[in-house]
């Protein structure tokens, strides 16, 4: 129900995002999904990869201010009114969610959710009976 996330801060400086790439090509890993959310000085690369902890102790290793967070995977009809259902059950519930991307495969996208209380989005999805992918089988996608 809940996957590893790696969470990157980059200074929004030319180059510093590929150079993420490159070190995580040396290892092979594979991106799953990616988001990068930026302001003027700073920005966060979000990604869901082949190996989450490997990426952290490389990342790590290469002084990359990372962290390794716990998010959650919803599977959803890929349509903006299924979409919308699936949020309407948390935020009914009185969560919060920081932020949510998303990718799609045929007819089925994948939510990727960051709440603001991980314990009790459980229980919402399990009472609401919300399709949800664990981390081995996204990554086996």
């Amino acid at each position: 129900m809940t996957i590893n996330q790696i969470s990157v801060f980059l200074e929004n400086k030319y180059g510093k995002l590929n150079d993420i790439f490159a070190l995580l090509s040396q290892e092979h890993i594979r991106i799953i999904a990616a988001t990068v959310a930026d302001t003027s000085e700073f920005g966060i690369l979000r990604m869901i990869v082949s190996d989450a902890q490997k990426t952290h102790d490389i990342l790590n290793s290469n002084y990359v201010n990372v962290a390794l967070t716990e998010v959650l995977a919803i599977v959803s009809e890929s349509t903006a009114e299924t979409i919308a259902s699936t949020l309407n059950v948390f935020t009914k519930a009185g969560l919060s969610i920081e932020y949510m991307y998303c990718f799609s495969i045929k007819d089925k996208s994948l939510l990727i959710l960051r709440v603001n209380n991980t314990d009790a989005a459980r229980k919402v999805i399990r009472l609401n009976h919300l399709s949800y992918i664990t981390e081995n089988e996204l990554i086996n996608l």
